[in-house]
């Protein structure tokens, strides 16, 4: 009886069509295009479970079959059903606080206070000379009321027959709150602007396949509205952001993201052609090389909010393409940067959420300023008992005390990595990563960073091997990089090619033990070739003023502030794998 109370509603060319069907996808046509309860409520049993399952694809093309057919109804009553335009007096959201006064069961004139409003269905219930409809737009939601008497000429039949969940209208009438609290627009016309093909997800299920809601994330925000809250979110951290560093005279800049050398950091970039050129081109791994020669050519505050690409591996930390900022000050150290970073944290954090304590996977995270502010070299000491600075330049007694103070928590892969550390600074490093990093869940910035590891860093004024570098670290990940910059033009050079000279080193060996199996090849981290960027290095040597520079991780920052724990979260279109 539900189903046939339900093709009651609709037309009689919809009837036609559907009678072709069979029972099973007309009563899952009617859930996916008529209405969210009454009839489809579920129901204990194998039935509720049929009936509350994601659409298949045939469903899919039978419910777009039926809808086509709607849109050729409409047109054939003169009626457009992709309009150009709806003028809206009010969001949903502005109705529901104008009129929040209104008492249970009141109405207001519509002569005197007609309001118009236009968005997605996303729930409908349809009885007799009655529907409601849920209209959501970027606000929120409110109830459509719609009366057979309030509606002219045969609306109201159009309304219950060729109106569907996912189809976005604009409607026009006065303000009635319900005998039942429910503040409504009590419609007197209504016109369908866009009507949706296909079905939205199930009402009682939702969108969950995560795969799914990030190849389609314009499905995943109409389903689930909490997702366009992120991007709302994020939007405001990339604000907030702007505003904090132009307070302190930083001006925003553009540099290139296709570049004839990629370099500013340690990374394999994507690969292009540039036609008319005859030669390859690079995508940006950082926007550091062309914002100091921004300094070189006399500016002396700079940032420059940009997409970073690099061709590495994908987690839930990673993505092929992300956002930072880079922001280069002169006259001033890796001090400043440190307190930049902390203006930045904050001040995005009170935009989001008003406060400084949130809570993080579970986690409280403190804000409050200062941040504890340590040295690598301290830090691993605290955790290991391990005081580098001892060994000199004694790599493999390091290595020995290492692997024995460490070697019964370590699995093979971190074994083989400290083996395989070609100098003391690395090895500290490694330690660090493996041992320190996962535990600083609090803000810390970790200090002084090994010479052989910061290619772009000035040396440490007190500290011979070190360099005036820090990482900040929160949740157990790093958010920003930070340096007092090399200046020092030959200084420089000799670091690059350095750089350079061990990453082929690397790169030869792994070619020589895939013997020459090109997929691998691909595949493989140190296979991708490193450039030299000698316009860099010739602008150093016109001269760039003392400086501090720090990169950081927007979207890292937007997955704190919005509790997100893959990165994919906060990026709108992740990149993803083909689906096979």
């Amino acid at each position: 009886m539900d189903a046939v109370r339900l093709w009651s509603l609709s037309s009689q060319p919809l009837k036609q069509l559907i009678r072709t069907t069979t029972t099973r996808l007309v009563v899952r046509c009617c859930s996916s295009s008529s209405t969210t309860t009454g009839g489809l409520a579920p129901k204990a049993g194998g039935r509720s479970r049929r009936l509350s399952a994601s659409t298949s694809t045939s469903d899919k093309d039978a419910v777009r079959a039926i809808r086509l057919n709607k849109v050729q109804e409409l047109r054939s009553k003169g009626l457009e059903p992709y309009g150009y335009s709806w003028d809206r007096t009010h969001s949903a959201n502005q109705l529901q606080h104008v009129y929040k006064h209104l008492e249970n069961g009141e109405e207001t004139k519509p002569e005197e206070d007609g309001v118009s409003i236009a968005g997605r269905i996303v729930a409908r219930r349809a009885f007799g000379k009655l529907a409601f409809l849920t209209l959501r737009d970027d606000s929120g939601t409110i109830q459509l009321y719609c009366e057979k008497e309030r509606l002219s000429d045969d609306q109201f039949d159009q309304l219950k027959g060729l109106v569907d969940i996912g189809d976005i209208v604009g409607a026009t009438g006065s303000i009635k709150r319900t005998e039942k609290g429910e503040l409504s627009v009590y419609v007197s016309s209504f016109a369908i602007l866009t009507k949706s093909l296909l079905p939205l997800p199930d009402k009682y299920h939702g969108l969950t396949d995560v795969d799914k809601r990030y190849r389609q994330r314009y499905v995943d925000m109409i389903a689930n509205p909490e997702v366009a809250d992120v991007f709302r979110k994020r939007a405001k951290v990339v604000s907030e952001i702007r505003k904090t560093v132009e307070s302190f005279g930083f001006i925003e800049v553009e540099t290139p993201v296709l570049q004839g050398a990629a370099g500013g950091a340690e990374a394999r970039p994507f690969v292009t052609y540039h036609n008319s050129l005859g030669r390859d081109l690079y995508l940006r791994i950082a926007t550091e090389l062309h914002l100091k020669r921004m300094l070189v050519g006399g500016f002396e505050k700079v940032y420059e909010i940009g997409r970073i690409f690099r061709n590495e591996g994908i987690s839930t930390r990673h993505n092929p393409e992300f956002t930072t900022i880079e922001m280069y000050e002169a006259y001033s150290d890796y001090e400043s940067m440190m307190n930049m970073a902390e203006e930045i944290v904050t001040q995005c954090a009170l935009a989001v959420h008003g406060k400084l304590t949130l809570d993080y996977q579970g986690v409280e995270i403190h804000l409050e300023r200062p941040w504890r502010r340590e040295s690598m070299h301290n830090l691993v000491k605290e955790a290991t008992g391990i005081t580098f600075n001892e060994f000199g330049n004694d790599l493999q007694g390091a290595k020995e005390v290492t692997l024995k103070n460490l070697g019964a928590d370590l699995d093979y892969k971190y074994k083989s990595s400290i083996e395989a550390c070609s100098s003391i600074g690395h090895l500290l490093n490694e330690v660090f990563e493996i041992v320190v990093e996962p535990k600083l869940v609090q803000p810390t910035f970790v200090l002084d960073y090994p010479i052989e590891i910061s290619p772009l860093a000035k040396p440490h004024r007190r500290h011979a091997g070190l360099t005036e570098r820090f990482e900040l670290f929160i949740c157990g990940r790093e958010l920003a990089n930070a340096f007092s910059e090399l200046t020092d033009p030959m200084d420089q050079r000799g670091r690059l090619e350095e750089q350079v000279r061990q990453h082929n080193e690397k790169r030869s060996a792994a070619i020589s033990e895939m013997d020459g199996a090109e997929d691998k090849r691909e595949e493989n981290d140190e296979s991708y070739e490193v450039t030299l960027d000698d316009d860099f290095l010739t602008a150093l040597e016109y001269g760039m003023p003392p400086a501090s520079g720090m990169g950081l991780g927007i979207d890292r920052l937007v997955m704190l502030l919005t509790n997100s724990a893959s990165i994919r979260d906060v990026i709108a279109f992740p990149v993803l794998k083909i689906q096979q």
